[in-house]
């Protein structure tokens, strides 16, 4: 049996950009991407703590270190610059891998910088 569990989550990212003539997705800094282990194109879960909006999408890597988060495309209109966002990743784990496996946390300051990783 296989169960989908948190892999890891980027808490409370502040949205930096929202752009409706552009692919659809959202756009992570590099850095939040390598410190959550969040692939370029990997399905991610993202709710807006601002509206109450929960959506799925892809990531797409932003200029590293640029604290840049932003959604895209029809996602666009999913919240405003500013909005509060947690970007949610899980993973398949079967029954022998459950024990042992510990979500990765990424907690950010209001630039979108790494505070603290759980």
């Amino acid at each position: 049996m296989e169960r989908i569990f948190l892999k890891s989550k980027i808490h409370r990212v502040h949205l930096t950009q929202a752009d409706l003539n552009y692919e659809g997705s959202i756009t992570i800094d590099e850095d939040l991407m390598d410190a959550a282990e969040i692939a370029e194109y990997e399905k991610v879960s993202i709710v807006n703590n601002n509206n109450g909006e929960r959506f799925e999408t892809y990531v797409i890597k932003g200029e590293r270190g640029s604290g840049v988060i932003g959604l895209n495309g029809a996602a666009a209109r999913k919240g405003q610059v500013g909005d509060v966002l947690i970007v949610i990743c899980y993973v398949i784990l079967d029954k022998s891998e459950v024990a042992n496996h510990k979500p990765i946390k990424v907690f950010v300051d209001s630039n979108n910088k790494i505070k603290e990783i759980e």
